[in-house]
Formats: structure tokens, sequence, C-alpha cells
């Protein structure tokens, strides 16, 4: 009367011992999502932020594709200077350029004519805007610009394809800047750069929000814990930083 229940609990849980080792070891970056050694979570927290820390800073809400018509604002010419900051990027023909959080593609299409021999990934993790940017390429007429849904912890772009990845006012939203920043490296090719523009974190007197702002010691900290060796800054835009990094030669 009681043989058959033990043996299928014993079945049961060997099943269940399998099944969770199976599991383990087929995904073993799991275990790092989140993990309380890179990341950790407070409360409470600011309202601007999303509770969660990485290297000391909290990382700042996502400006959802409601905002796009923002990123399209007349006044961001005066305001940030974008066609300053282009130039400074000093582009050549041929390179693979990814713009990683490229929202409406504002400047994926004006890269774009540059790189006659190149291309540029518009990578954005929100559908909403790779609709929007499908429908502007259109419009527009632009054929190297090609539009990539990534997720918050990779761009899904493939492996040394670039010379340079650039985020504008991006980073700092980023969910899980480790594991993105990963992806982002293994994407460049030996030498590529990485360019972040991020408000000034040291500069009070910039009208934005304190987390969505960045000091170049917290970007230099960040980024070359992934690889990544700090180049240069460039000063000459209004409000943000320009700041160039490069893959570390193994």
């Amino acid at each position: 009367m009681y043989k058959l229940p033990k043996l299928l609990v014993c079945l049961a849980l060997t099943v269940a011992i399998i099944i969770s080792t199976t599991f383990v070891n087929i995904n073993p970056s799991l275990a790092n999502i989140g993990s309380t050694s890179i990341y950790q979570y407070k409360t409470p927290h600011s309202s601007d932020g999303i509770g969660k820390f990485y290297m000391g800073r909290e990382i700042a809400q996502v400006m959802g594709h409601q905002g796009a018509g923002w990123l399209e604002r007349y006044s961001r010419e005066s305001e940030e200077n974008p066609t300053r900051l282009i130039e400074l990027l000093q582009l050549k023909p041929t390179d693979f350029v990814a713009d990683i959080g490229a929202g409406t593609g504002y400047f994926s299409f004006r890269i774009a004519p540059l790189l006659t021999s190149g291309k540029v990934f518009a990578v954005d993790s929100q559908p909403e805007m790779i609709e929007i940017l499908d429908i502007l390429k259109q419009e527009k007429h632009i054929d190297n610009v090609t539009p990539i849904l990534g997720n918050s912890t990779d761009p899904n772009l493939p492996e040394s394809s670039i010379d340079l990845a650039i985020m504008v006012d991006a980073y700092h939203e980023f969910d899980y800047p480790q594991e993105m920043m990963q992806g982002i490296v293994k994407a460049l090719k030996p030498n590529g750069r990485v360019i972040l523009a991020e408000y000034r974190g040291e500069n009070p007197f910039i009208a934005i929000k304190k987390l969505h702002k960045m000091t170049q010691n917290q970007v230099k900290k960040e980024l070359n814990s992934v690889g990544l060796t700090w180049q240069q800054t460039y000063q000459d835009l209004p409000q943000q930083h320009l700041m160039v990094f490069q893959k570390q030669s193994i």
C-alpha cells in the first residue's frame, strides 16, 4: 500500500533535480542578471530613478516612445549643437556605426549620408521606436540605416561588425549597463571606438534632472570596467561631455 506513493515521490524528486541542474547548465548567464554583486536595489530612491544602483550611480528611468517629439524639437540645434557633435565624431566614409538608443534616428539619419560606403545600425529597445525609424527611413529615402531591435541586456549586433558605437544621452538609462556594454564591446572591431554624449553632471546649473547627467569620473569608471580605455573628452558642446573611448587590444 505504501510502496507506490514512496516510489512516485522519489521519481518526482529525481526529475526535479535533473531539470534544475539542466537549467543551470544551459543558462548560466541568467544567474548573473541583476546579481547583487553588480547591482544593488535601494529604497527609498529618487522618483527619477528605478531604485537600481550600479557602481554607486542610480540608473535613470527610460524616456518612453511617448517623448519622441522631444527628440526632434527645433530648439535642439541651439541647445545641444548636434552639428558640432557629428563633426567631432571624425567619421570615415567606410565606417560602420551603431547608434545605441537611437530613438527616432535623429543622429542616425544625419550621420548616414556621410557614410558613402558605410552603414548605420540604429539600435533601440522599444518596438515603437523601431516603427518610427522604419517610417522615417522610407520617407527620407535613406538606404544605409538599418533599424535593430535590441533588449535591455543586448544590442543584438554581430561580433566585430562596427567601427564606432555612439550613445547620445542614452547610457545613463540602461537597465543593465554592464551587460549592454559587454555586448557593444563584442560588436566593436579591433581598435573600435565608443563615444558618449552625456549632460555634464559636474555642473549643477545645467537644467537637467540629476540622474540624467553623468560626471566624467563616473563614466570612466564604468566603461573602463568593460575593457574600454578613455582617449579624450571634448568640451565643445553647450551642455554635454563628448567622451571618446577605445577598445583595449588583447
